[in-house]
């Protein structure tokens, strides 16, 4: 798939076996492994790298000289926007909801320390319009500014994910699912689309960190029309091979709520592969892989395939 490139994933990350998570998780267990996108090589790495890859390269093309985007206080996303502003010489403006710290550390300590100007909102309603006065606020300032959507989940975000998958295959494995993180929908929807582009059957399976099946699932399935389109297929050919999967019932409270699943994924992957999960994603992803590995969901002839999609929220 030939997309434009920022040039800010160019390295292929690895995929490993976790076999002491296995012997952990005892008989039954199928193979596992893991697609390291928490070793991305740029702005503290992560799944939103991909995205912003192609996102980037686009604002550039367009002339744009500001990058404005949103997310929570502690966004990975805002974190390598602002890193990849930097890299590309652009102004970058996050809309960030949150209490204000006095003393920014993770990720909004990283955002500062890249040079991003940081707007502070009080809730997740707010950003929408806080990003579209600040866009208008660049352009009558003489500006160009390039909005990205929370997550870097448009259509071309996704279709940078997507070309991360073709990575398995270089990897030498063949698997029958596939288990990562799903929130803004953009990974979920790019490995969905990326599977049907190299020929692969693996499921692809979605736990989410925040929102319920039918809120995520929709928009999931907007984002798959919007890649049908620039690519030139049917999303429902897409759909009708890898139907959108997705298990809510590891999201606790609300979006960074902790899990007692989540606590016990960490540990148990810390402990056993010496690998760490963030508490707002990963963990709740792997504890949906656990979950589904004890219930039976995932057979012992199953090859699993954790997509790792990184994250420096704080511990």
């Amino acid at each position: 798939m030939s997309l434009p490139s920022a040039r800010l994933a160019s390295h292929r990350t690895p995929v490993d076996r976790l076999v002491r998570l296995e012997a952990a998780l005892g008989d039954g267990c199928p193979a596992l492994h893991i697609k390291r996108d928490d070793l991305l090589p740029f702005g503290g790495g992560g799944n939103k790298v991909r995205k912003a890859d192609v996102l980037v390269s686009d604002a550039l093309a367009s002339g744009a000289d500001t990058l404005v985007t949103c997310g929570a206080l502690q966004s990975n996303h805002a974190r390598v926007t602002a890193a990849a502003g930097a890299a590309c010489g652009l102004r970058v403006i996050l809309v960030l909801n949150g209490a204000p710290a006095t003393r920014p550390t993770g990720n909004l300590r990283l955002d500062y320390l890249f040079g991003a100007d940081v707007r502070i909102v009080p809730s997740r309603e707010a950003r929408d319009a806080a990003m579209e006065e600040v866009a208008e606020g660049v352009r009558r300032a003489g500006g160009r500014p390039y909005v990205i959507p929370m997550g870097g989940s448009n259509p071309l975000g996704a279709m940078g994910f997507a070309r991360g998958v073709a990575e398995i295959g270089l990897a030498g494995l063949r698997p029958t699912v596939i288990v990562h993180a799903s929130s803004s929908g953009g990974t979920q929807a790019g490995l969905v689309a990326g599977n049907a582009l190299v020929g692969s059957k693996a499921r692809t399976l979605g736990i989410s960190a925040d929102e319920s099946v039918a809120d995520l699932g929709a928009r999931v399935s907007a984002l798959l029309d919007g890649m049908a389109d620039r690519l030139g297929v049917r999303a429902e050919s897409i759909r009708g091979a890898h139907p959108i999967e997705i298990d809510d019932r590891h999201v606790g409270d609300g979006y960074g709520a902790r899990t007692a699943g989540a606590e016990e994924a960490t540990l148990l992957v810390a402990r056993h592969e010496g690998i760490l999960l963030d508490p707002v994603y990963t963990a709740k992803a792997m504890a949906g892989l656990i979950a589904h590995v004890r219930e039976g969901a995932l057979r012992s002839d199953d090859i699993v395939l954790f997509w790792h999609t990184g994250g420096l929220n704080e511990q």
